[in-house]
């Protein structure tokens, strides 16, 4: 899978089936989208292609700030790569890109990709002030020898899913629900750093990651994870939050990792939440404190051990 970051740089030769979205968190949805796009280039000999943005539209059309995204541009593109899209290309989104026209952005999609075919949602619309929607994309398609595929979404109980509901899932600590929505377990990696060492002091060590400031992370609780070194996975269990025991005022994401004991300052932790253990909560003493983590650790135990069983179990021959 090719990822490239200038729509100039693609000059792709073959033909080429062509989606353009945002598509944060490459959820269901869009899974949906992209296996039936791959399954059509394969079937035409033509080359399954990914348009999308970074940084997203929204960002820089609404001025929003801060934990927006659920994948940074390069989880997204590993996550297309295992749908079998041959190029992603995540074109910068700036004020200049934002006042290209729809017929020109047209012309360069039709000259860097060798567009055959467009497939885009009803609600569609690219260009300045969104002139191109999906009509006024057909009437290209016909003047410059293209056709425009219109896709259903995938709906999930009547409702679309969408990166809006999963982003908000997770903002409420329902790891569980942007799960189903996303078709796996959401993640977050960092690199690990020093903190103040208070888990080590109690007898509970915690891996400190430095997150990516753009990303969503889970409201403030403690969840059951998987923590990833390298190819190495290990049960966790991770405290999002201020440590108000401790009068803390800064959010942290903090792994302990269960029958862990190594040094692993400076590498790089995936943590992939599966559950909610409980909200966050002020106890009144470090008695009080070590005796409840004692009790979330064999709870996230024993939640990962049966997830782990019940997935070998079905992956069994």
């Amino acid at each position: 899978m090719n990822h490239i970051y200038d729509l100039v740089q693609a000059q792709i030769q073959q033909p080429s089936i062509v989606t353009i979205g945002v598509f944060d968190g490459v959820h269901r949805g869009h899974q949906h989208l992209i296996r039936k796009l791959v399954e059509a280039a394969q079937t035409t000999n033509r080359q399954a292609v990914v348009l999308t943005f970074f940084p997203h539209p929204d960002m820089v059309v609404r001025g929003l700030q801060g934990r927006y995204y659920l994948t940074s541009p390069e989880q997204k593109a590993a996550e297309l790569s295992k749908l079998g899209v041959y190029c992603v290309v995540t074109h910068a989104f700036d004020e200049q890109v934002r006042h290209i026209r729809a017929a020109d952005f047209v012309d360069r999609l039709l000259k860097h990709l060798h567009m055959a075919e467009l497939w885009v949602g009803s609600d569609f619309a690219l260009g300045y002030q969104r002139e191109g929607n999906v009509s006024f994309l057909k009437a290209q398609g016909e003047q410059k020898g293209f056709t425009v595929q219109e896709i259903d979404l995938l709906m999930n109980h009547g409702d679309v899913i969408s990166s809006t509901t999963i982003r908000e899932a997770i903002q409420a600590g329902d790891v569980t629900q942007a799960k189903d929505w996303l078709g796996r377990s959401y993640t977050v990696s960092g690199t690990v750093v020093h903190g103040e060492k208070r888990g080590r002091q109690i007898g509970f060590p915690t891996a400190n990651l430095e997150t990516w400031a753009e990303q969503v992370i889970p409201a403030n609780g403690v969840y059951a994870t998987w923590a990833t070194v390298g190819s190495e996975r290990f049960m966790a269990v991770t405290n999002i939050g201020v440590r108000p025991t401790f009068s803390g005022q800064d959010v942290t994401v903090e792994a302990h990792l269960l029958d862990f004991n190594r040094d692993i300052y400076g590498q790089e932790l995936t943590l992939t939440f599966e559950t909610r253990l409980r909200p966050e909560q002020r106890f009144n003493g470090i008695d009080e404190l070590t005796t409840q983590i004692r009790r979330d650790v064999e709870a996230g135990r024993d939640y990962l051990s049966h997830q782990a069983t019940t997935n070998a179990g079905r992956n069994a021959p």
